[in-house]
């Protein structure tokens, strides 16, 4: 082809190209969360429990090797939804306690809100833990057209699915009375969900399991399946966790191991249910699958997970507590069985997929998470030199887990806050070079410690004051609800407007907000600079 015609072809190509871009189908995403599942617990792992559908989706799509989120419940969902800090909402500490009246603020936005916007037919099936004691912190209030599910963690694997003796499933804010097994019902309803969809919208599905979190249960042929697997686990080396198991050992206690593997089983069996009506609806191909845990294992005594060869599990802040398995498909922009090995967390997903899909979110708040779309994509690695934090206080009041980290180091603190003392215990590894935090280099490098720990402690300031606690036991005399779906206040039952402070002005509310310094703040989401500062 002379060069005058390959000139006037490039011109056509990039004339047209943008249009059939935006002219194709936005792809469908459905958003997979387990709960406390251990970086060991499946196949591609090496694992010794059988994972065929997240091994499947490896084999189809990208592992997001180094994905990290908070080591606990709340605040990594907290994370995932709004793209936000959970420290700036008040949900880094603690998880949403059934006698706890906290949720996300209302005016933070949430991911589904954005996809809702562009046009997507939006659903919730699982497990909320993001507020239940208002109707403004409920799913059918944050972007969710459809919620099929329950508000609280907790509510066992058979019926009667309650919380603290009061009923939780739910349709929409109306109790239902469903019988079978939690886990297969929720992938019977997102199964029914894709068939009945309006075929003329794509569609953003959200399915938090409440598999394999405790009270663990499972259908008998599956206990059967891992009556005899081995519950001789490798050492967690991190307090917490070992102890728990030494003392559940010599107290006689069965391993938990058996019934949890039986359980993740189970998880698996329903993602792949999932997965075939993608595939009998013709949609694998423009579906966006992500599948990650909202935190490491549960591997002390009552847990059952193996996160080997990461240090430590849920509630800590090593790498088995917060670095969690993480898959992401989409077989018509993603090479297959490829891994991406730059620092996601779970705050990336929202900017992320909104990339992907093509979607401008919608958010008025500034997002702390950074789309890795075309990193991911293009298997272009991301650099990391900003500092992530995560903390946790859960579950010991007044015993914090914190970590800063980036691509090479990683700060890890112990602090216990007693009455008349605080002590802190620090490690530092260089991640990069020992990503099973087997070296402590805190004493090599006391310069860089300082320096992490100041900045620990200006991320901590930003904390609201009335943020979660583990605050383990309700307050004395309060009472469950005979049914958590008629819990929530009505909207109409509320004010206009948000309850103040007991600063008796807004000029006060300032000054106090500043004074607090260090502890904290009084005025929501405050950039205002604290009184140590001036």
């Amino acid at each position: 082809m002379p060069a005058m015609q390959w000139s006037r072809l490039a011109v056509i190509m990039a004339v047209l190209l943008p249009s059939l871009v935006s002219a194709a189908p936005r792809p469908n995403v459905i958003v997979m969360v387990a709960d406390d599942l251990g970086w060991n617990d499946v196949g591609f792992h090496g694992g010794d429990i059988d994972t065929p559908a997240l091994d499947r989706l490896a084999s189809e799509g990208v592992e997001l090797h180094r994905f990290y989120t908070t080591p606990i419940c709340s605040p990594t969902r907290a994370a995932l939804m709004t793209g936000r800090d959970p420290i700036r909402l008040g949900l880094a500490y603690g998880v949403i306690l059934p006698w706890d009246n906290i949720g996300v603020h209302p005016d933070e936005h949430f991911m589904p809100e954005s996809f809702r916007a562009a046009g997507y037919q939006t659903a919730m099936v699982g497990k909320w833990h993001l507020g239940h004691a208002q109707m403004s912190y409920h799913p059918n209030q944050r972007g969710f057209e459809h919620f099929y599910g329950h508000l609280h963690t907790q509510v066992g694997f058979y019926p009667p699915f309650a919380n603290l003796g009061g009923r939780d499933f739910q349709r929409n804010g109306v109790s239902i009375d469903e019988q079978g097994y939690e886990t297969f019902l929720l992938a019977d309803e997102v199964s029914r969900y894709i068939r009945e969809r309006d075929q003329d919208k794509p569609f953003f599905v959200y399915m938090p399991f409440i598999a394999p979190h405790t009270p663990l249960d499972a259908p008998q042929a599956l206990q059967d399946k891992y009556k005899d697997i081995n519950t001789e686990l490798a050492p967690a080396r991190s307090q917490q966790t070992d102890f728990s198991r030494r003392m559940a050992k010599q107290a006689g206690r069965p391993s938990a191991r058996p019934m949890y593997a039986a359980v993740v089983d189970g998880m698996d069996q329903a993602i792949a249910q999932v997965l075939d009506t993608l595939d009998r609806e013709g949609l694998a191909d423009n579906t966006i699958v992500v599948f990650m845990s909202d935190n490491g294992g549960a591997a002390y005594s009552i847990g059952g997970a193996d996160n080997a060869p990461l240090r430590g599990g849920k509630g800590e802040t090593f790498e088995g507590g917060i670095r969690v398995v993480s898959l992401l498909r989409w077989p018509a922009a993603i090479e297959p069985g490829s891994r991406y090995q730059s620092i996601m967390t779970v705050m990336d997903l929202f900017p992320t997929l909104a990339e992907a899909a093509g979607i401008e979110p919608q958010n008025r708040r500034p997002l702390d998470g950074r789309s890795l779309w075309q990193g991911i994509a293009n298997q272009q690695p991301v650099a990391r030199d900003e500092w992530v934090f995560f903390a946790s206080e859960t579950p010991i009041y007044g015993h914090f887990n914190i970590a800063a980290f980036n691509d090479r180091w990683k700060l890890v603190q112990e602090i216990d806050q007693d009455q008349q003392v605080t002590t802190v215990k620090n490690y530092l590894f260089d991640i990069a070079n020992d990503p099973n935090e087997y070296h402590n280099l805190a004493e090599q490098h006391p310069v860089l410690v300082e320096q992490l720990n100041r900045a620990v402690i200006d991320w901590r300031a930003l904390y609201p004051i009335n943020g979660t606690r583990s605050h383990l036991a309700p307050p004395p005399g309060w009472r469950a609800p005979l049914d958590w779906a008629s819990y929530p206040r009505p909207l109409e039952q509320l004010q206009q407007r948000y309850a103040p402070s007991m600063a008796p002005n807004a000029q006060m509310e300032r000054v106090l907000d500043r004074q607090h310094g260090e502890r904290g703040r009084l005025i929501y989401d405050s950039h205002a600079p604290l009184a140590s500062e001036e």
